[in-house]
């Protein structure tokens, strides 16, 4: 009985860990927020054509930054560095997108806004300022 005892008393063997781990080594976590920035990326793109988009874009820059700067004091803790990656580089794109879109609807209505004025109208409010 006290030969089965002395077989598992190694403590560099523990059949609850992978074999490269050692017991007394910290078991890597996940970046905090990262899961939150990769969805905001994601729906900064899709609802990138509207203003929403430019609010997440921004929202997820601020929360990956925070992020990024966690993961940099100690890189060798945090795991999932690729997610948290992915999902800045999604809302610097929806940003992006939003951006874009704003201007172009902008541009739009100034271009029809244009057209809607009637040319007499435009002939009037020249010979005012003549």
């Amino acid at each position: 009985m006290n030969q089965n005892m002395n077989q598992n008393t190694d403590p560099n063997t523990n059949p609850q860990m992978p074999p490269n781990m050692h017991p007394n080594m910290p078991q890597k976590q996940e970046i905090p927020n990262a899961t939150l920035v990769l969805i905001l990326g994601i729906c900064s793109i899709v609802l990138g054509c509207f203003i929403v988009g430019i609010i997440l874009g921004i929202i997820g820059l601020v929360v990956s930054g925070k992020s990024k700067r966690i993961y940099q004091q100690n890189p060798e803790m945090y795991s999932n560095y690729g997610t948290l990656n992915a999902g800045r580089i999604l809302s610097i794109i929806g940003l992006i997108l939003g951006i874009l879109t704003t201007l172009y609807v902008i541009a739009m209505f100034v271009f029809i806004g244009t057209f809607a004025i009637p040319w007499s109208e435009l002939s009037e409010l020249s010979e005012l300022y003549d």
